[in-house]
């Protein structure tokens, strides 16, 4: 498969995709002949259960903050397929960077769904992963972990470990100074590295033609000499094969692989922001049918795989759990002043006094 950039030029607007909207696998056999064997029905079905509840509970964590039960929240909504892809892909030894749009991913990856919840709750313990969960928090800041993924990917290649480092950031992000660094560093050193750009074509309002003249995010590899591609991220398929070949790669110590998620933000950026103020609805209707869902739902079908009584019952069963998750999360302790104590190992004298302030002003604590 390692001959996916070339068939796949971004610069020749050629974009991987082996399952259409419609459930159809490509026509092409050069195109179809990429799905791996190892990617059975059986584990496509698996795949589309697991996609059913990160939809689920990226719901729930919307009403939650409708109903004043959580702070504010980034949906991943018409991006499930891209992380699920990933999510196949990674082993338990890699170690995951997001950014704030990853509940999918950092589930698959062993964030319980409660740890996330109390997250946005406003919850610092929220923020620690399992033991043995190779998980970093979440990055607010923009971009910063293009450049942490690098370093962790450097480590691993210094030290012939036979993992990655995979970060996930969206398009907005390419227009930082951290991803140009990130890119430069790694196509000298070529780290154990992949970088996902999820482009959900919004940075909050700015339009992603606002981001940058290029026609394609992924041929901007190409100016710092390492590989990029363009996926249809709503396409299970089309990304596993992409972060495979990607793991692969680095594995082999060939470096960093930069993978352009061609997706679309369903809901709003997060739920502080109104996307009717800027977004023509129009442009949301015509991304609908592309959901990767129902894209799963009609290749399923074809194969006497999924059914509506399914689906009814596999949605009944979710609600429970999730209605069982966030008695979880709002059962975990939280102490407001834990802001305070997972940063600094030595807090710096106005954050001490802060603390104090708070302390002072909240005296049960």
């Amino acid at each position: 498969m390692s001959d996916i950039f070339s068939q796949f030029d971004p610069l020749l607007g050629k974009r991987l995709q082996i399952m259409d909207e419609n459930g159809v696998i490509s026509a092409d056999p050069a195109v179809s002949a990429l799905r791996p064997p190892e990617l059975t029905d059986e584990l496509i079905k698996q795949a589309y259960e697991k996609m059913l509840f990160m939809k689920m509970a990226d719901q729930k964590a919307n009403n939650l903050q409708r109903t004043g039960r959580m702070g504010t929240y980034a949906s991943i909504r018409g991006q499930e397929a891209t992380q699920m892809g990933a999510g196949l892909v990674m082993k338990p030894e890699d170690w995951l960077l997001p950014a704030f749009r990853e509940l999918g991913i950092m589930w698959l990856h062993g964030i319980p769904i409660e740890n996330m919840y109390s997250y946005w709750m406003g919850n610092e313990m929220g923020s620690r992963p399992p033991e043995n969960v190779n998980c970093v928090p979440i990055s607010i800041v923009v971009g910063s972990q293009m450049l942490h993924a690098v370093g962790v990917g450097l480590g691993m290649k210094k030290k012939k470990e036979q993992k990655v480092a995979v970060a996930f950031f969206g398009d907005g992000a390419t227009s930082e100074g951290d991803f140009h660094e990130a890119m430069n560093c790694a196509g000298v050193f070529k780290p154990n590295t992949i970088l996902i750009c999820q482009n959900n074509q919004w940075a909050i309002s700015v339009p992603r033609s606002y981001q940058t003249a290029s026609t394609t995010i992924a041929q901007k590899a190409i100016a710092y000499g390492v590989p990029g591609i363009q996926v249809d991220g709503n396409d299970l398929i089309g990304m596993y094969v992409a972060v495979k070949t990607a793991r692969e790669r680095a594995i082999r110590g060939e470096g960093i692989t930069l993978i352009e998620a061609y997706t679309y933000r369903l809901g709003d950026h997060t739920t502080s922001d109104d996307a009717k103020k800027y977004r023509d609805p129009e442009e949301v209707e015509l991304w609908k049918p592309r959901d990767p869902l129902i894209r799963l739902q009609k290749y399923l079908a074809s194969k006497n795989l999924w059914t509506q009584e399914t689906e009814d019952q596999l949605t009944a069963k979710y609600e429970k759990e999730i209605e069982a998750i966030v008695e979880k999360a709002q059962a975990i302790i939280y102490n407001p002043s834990d802001m305070f104590d997972y940063t600094y190992a030595v807090l710096p004298p106005q954050l001490q006094a802060q603390k104090e302030e708070l302390l002072r002003n909240l005296p049960q604590i």
